[in-house]
């Protein structure tokens, strides 16, 4: 059914090794200013069958979501999740803006690994590794409590994912704004400045690579401002 609120509702799309119960702070601070939005669940995360789901999987589960989104969206990426949205993003018209949060702006032909330097596999098949210190590398900022549930929630990210090289780059038909994390670890700033030059906007944060859980009402500000923005 088709909204009557002129405002876009936000699509929120994990990085690596997450679930979609990462965004709850956040959603709960956009819910309490009155916007509106939903989650996708990567299948790249998770346990893995053969073959495993990898960045296309994503890339057709965003665009799932967004045919079944009435009325204007932001999609918004955090880290790994800017690929599938890049990906995905520029077939459908109701999407209004991209917002990369401390998040990659691939080219056509770059892949998440690559973007690091490290070469392509031939075995594509399996999980990847995750952070050796998520609470040191991901969520240095955030309260105990929330890091240590966000820890153990955690789960395992598929090989495919991170070595899919994208084919279509949604930033150079869609307005895009990069919010930088300063202060973050596992995606550093200037790799994330580097990335954040392909957008037509940049914003910042003095947070590390989680706002979502530190910074949950900052965000959700920050959010709104760049929704209702005009370019």
């Amino acid at each position: 059914m088709p909204t009557t609120d002129p405002r876009p509702a936000f699509l929120l799309v994990h990085g690596a090794w997450h679930r979609p119960t990462c965004w709850a702070p956040l959603q709960e601070a956009l819910t309490a200013d009155g916007w509106q939005s939903r989650t996708v669940a990567l299948p790249s995360g998770g346990p893995q069958g053969t073959p495993s789901a990898g960045m296309y999987a994503d890339a057709e589960e965003v665009s799932a979501r967004l045919r079944e989104t009435a009325g204007p969206v932001v999609v918004v990426g955090h880290s790994y999740g800017g690929f599938p949205i890049t990906e995905a993003a520029g077939d459908h018209p109701n999407v209004t803006r991209l917002v990369y949060l401390a998040a990659y702006v691939p080219e056509e032909g770059e892949y998440a690994r690559g973007m690091h330097g490290i070469p392509q596999r031939d075995d594509l098949e399996g999980s990847a590794p995750g952070f050796e210190d998520p609470r040191s590398g991901l969520y240095q900022d955030v309260p105990e409590d929330l890091a240590e549930r966000a820890i153990g929630e955690l789960v395992e990210q598929s090989v495919r994912s991170f070595h899919e090289p994208l084919t279509k780059a949604a930033w150079r038909t869609v307005p895009s704004t990069y919010i930088l994390c300063e202060e973050d670890r596992a995606l550093r700033p200037p790799m994330q400045e580097k990335m954040a030059a392909r957008t037509s906007r940049i914003e910042r944060l003095a947070t590390g690579h989680s706002p979502f859980l530190s910074a949950p009402a900052e965000l959700a500000a920050l959010l709104a401002r760049i929704a209702s923005a005009e370019d």
